[in-house]
């Protein structure tokens, strides 16, 4: 049967444009920077049978370059298309490149020659569709764009450039000359030891931050922090809870804040919001030197209908659906990319190996794939155009999906490709040659919206509705799965994850606590949004910082203590993640005592085993008898109750013992005191 229609649904705020299009914008001048070499494309194995293999060396591409642009196989078409350094005739200046097939004049105008269409008409690549022209009065930090004719020779707005290194600072909308020296990585070990594999059997625990308002600057105009005060910053706060990840919403510059990045216009440029694409390498760099991974969100879905922006970018549809009922989302108020035309495949299979290429990202995180994979995401009958099958299938996106997420790991085998995905789509973590979509990685939406739906009750309810937590190990390995607290779930009136939890305040610190035990003790890696691992009040603002002062009450300090606590176990714990994509790892103990509400599990490692046990309700049960499949001695590692957390102190102090009293159906069993509302972790010390 074909999956379900997804009932997931997003609040993207529709981007509005606010930037000065006119180009009458004052003229600097700039010295060039040192060009960085990058001129050289990468071979990707496809050969086009007219290419003599010959480059001009005054050229920038290649007719191998453009072919492959063209039949859709281009993975990096930055390296020629857009602005580049470049000498002819003796003189130092930049030679632009555009794809506009379909204009009848296309020129570009910026700080070096008065805004004035006149002066640099671009010329035509053969009938590749490309335009380009060099220009010596170029200089480094020079604003731009293209002015562009239709195929009837009216004028379009200006178009910022679709493969711009850096964009003028919102609310200005020009694209940006920016030459960077070559930045001196330092992390070749890291991505050696990433690149050797075996990721499914580690641990991954990810702290997904908004650069924008993780932490601000209240004392001077509420600004942003920079990639390098988020350096000096935000990974010593990521090393002390021991997440093993940082993700980051979209860095790809967007011209409406309200839209976290999920709506951009400059795929290419990293926002100029937190400084210069070098300084986003430094913080990654730092990174990886401390030993952390650093992911980006990617949405390669949808784009804003700014006037400067993609849409009918040379006064056709070029990069959206021409038809509305696939080339404009009614959900967001966004174009939809047009996945089925070569040239944009090109575009967006580049772009993903952009971040990765010259950033070291070490994987993308994929945002709302459903609505790419379904025509009728969102729409109602009449208002979206089957397949040519007849289906609801998004054939051409599927089609992308899969090449990008080959490309991209047989070019980097140690990243994470991670899908958004919210529906019963077969096969999303399965690789290509299997039939599968290719992602390393599936958010596991279910699990998170039936555990939340259940934590959200009165305990006394809670009986009522014990399966909405044990549904989540019916299909756990059905996709390498990580388990999501996003940023989603604390926004639009939904209230942050401690406001999410019934009862008065000692509840809900005890209910969250358990929460997190429960979820480091499931199968499947984890994720929890900024804010979570101190218990967030407040619903998330992106315009405001996080409420960093909730640590001076002990409360929010012992619930931080417990996230470094549960990140240290986990890493350092083999059982808790060795077993992720293997159902021999993990066994129900108790999935049934749906009138205590409680849930107990045994996790497997090859030189550890750990028993997990939930109750979630406010009853403590002083002895209570579990089966474990393990004789010997176990020892209480972790109690979410426990008083430095700011829980009520019940417990196993020390060390227990197994019995030879059948239970569970397991041959031993321990008897120990359950705390209220809380997770126990007990380690087998062995026999």
């Amino acid at each position: 049967m074909p999956p379900q229609k997804d009932t997931h649904r997003k609040s993207r705020h529709s981007a509005r444009s606010r930037g000065n299009s006119s180009g009458t914008l004052p003229a600097r001048s700039c010295d060039f920077a040192q060009d960085d070499g990058k001129q050289n494309p990468q071979d990707d194995g496809e050969q086009n049978p007219q290419d003599d293999g010959k480059q001009n060396p005054q050229d920038t591409h290649s007719r191998q370059d453009v072919y492959l642009f063209n039949e859709g196989s281009a993975e990096n078409a930055w390296r020629w298309l857009g602005p580049h350094l470049h000498t002819e005739n003796g003189k130092t200046g930049v030679r632009f490149a555009v794809w506009a097939p379909n204009a009848s004049r296309v020129a570009v105008v910026g700080d070096f020659n008065g805004w004035n269409g006149n002066r640099h008409s671009m010329t035509p690549v053969q009938s590749s569709g490309v335009w380009e022209v060099f220009v010596a009065e170029a200089r480094n930090q020079h604003l731009y764009k293209y002015e562009i004719h239709d195929a009837g020779g009216e004028l379009l707005p200006l178009k910022a450039d679709p493969f711009a290194r850096s964009m003028q600072h919102p609310p200005g909308d020009a694209s940006r000359l920016l030459f960077e020296e070559e930045f001196p990585w330092s992390d070749q070990d890291w991505i050696e030891r990433r690149d050797s594999g075996g990721l499914l059997r580690k641990p991954v625990s990810i702290y997904e931050v908004h650069a924008g308002s993780w932490r601000r600057k209240p004392d001077e105009d509420n600004r942003y922090l920079s990639y390098r005060e988020l350096a000096r910053e935000l990974i010593p706060h990521v090393l002390e809870t021991g997440f093993t990840h940082i993700e980051f919403m979209p860095l790809s510059e967007y011209p409406f804040g309200g839209s976290w990045g999920y709506q951009p216009i400059g795929l290419y440029a990293p926002s100029i919001r937190f400084g210069t694409p070098n300084e986003l390498r430094y913080f990654i760099n730092e990174c990886h030197r401390q030993g952390i991974g650093v992911l980006l969100d990617w949405a390669p879905g949808h784009f804003p209908g700014d006037p400067h922006g993609l849409g009918r970018f040379d006064g056709t549809c070029l990069y959206e659906h021409e038809d509305p009922r696939r080339g404009f989302h009614p959900d967001w108020q966004t174009l939809v990319y047009n996945f089925g035309r070569r040239e944009v495949a090109s575009y967006l299979l580049s772009n993903a190996n952009y971040w990765i290429d010259e950033f070291h990202f070490d994987g993308l995180r994929v945002d709302a794939v459903a609505s790419m994979l379904y025509l009728d995401y969102s729409r109602e009958p009449g208002e979206w155009l089957p397949n040519a099958r007849g289906g609801r299938e998004n054939l051409e996106a599927v089609e992308l999906l899969r090449k990008v997420n080959a490309r991209v790991y047989r070019n980097h085998p140690g990243v994470m490709l991670i899908a958004e995905e919210s529906t019963a789509w077969p096969g999303v973590s399965h690789p290509v040659h299997e039939g599968g979509l290719g992602f390393g990685y599936k958010w596991n939406m279910g699990w998170m919206n039936d555990c939340l739906g259940y934590m959200r009750r009165d305990p006394i309810h809670r009986k009522y509705h014990h399966n909405e937590m044990t549904f989540g190990t019916h299909y756990a390995w059905s996709e390498n799965f990580v388990l999501p607290l996003s940023h989603d779930e604390v926004v639009h009136g939904k209230s942050s994850l401690l406001e999410k939890m019934p009862g008065d305040d000692w509840r809900k610190f005890a209910n969250l606590r358990a929460l997190y035990g429960f979820m480091w003790a499931h199968p499947g890696k984890k994720l929890l949004f900024m804010g979570g691992e101190f218990g967030q009040r407040r619903e998330w603002n992106h315009d405001r910082s996080l409420d960093w002062h909730l640590l001076e009450d002990p409360r929010h300090r012992g619930m931080l203590q417990l996230l470094r606590d549960l990140n240290c176990l986990y890493r350092q714990t083999p059982a808790l993640h060795e077993g992720d994509a293997d159902p021999a790892g993990f066994r129900w103990l108790q999935a049934d005592s749906s009138q205590l509400s409680v849930y107990a599990w045994f996790r497997f490692g090859e030189d550890s085993a750990l028993l997990s046990i939930s109750n979630l309700t406010p009853e403590c049960h002083p002895y209570y008898r579990v089966g474990v499949p393990l004789p010997g001695g176990y020892r209480e590692c972790l109690n979410s109750d426990a008083k430095e957390y700011g829980g009520s102190g019940q417990g196993n102090g020390g060390d227990l013992g197994s019995q030879d009293i059948p239970w569970d159906g397991q041959p031993h069993s321990v008897l120990l005191c359950l705390p209220p509302l809380a997770t126990v972790y007990l380690l087998h010390l062995g026999n």
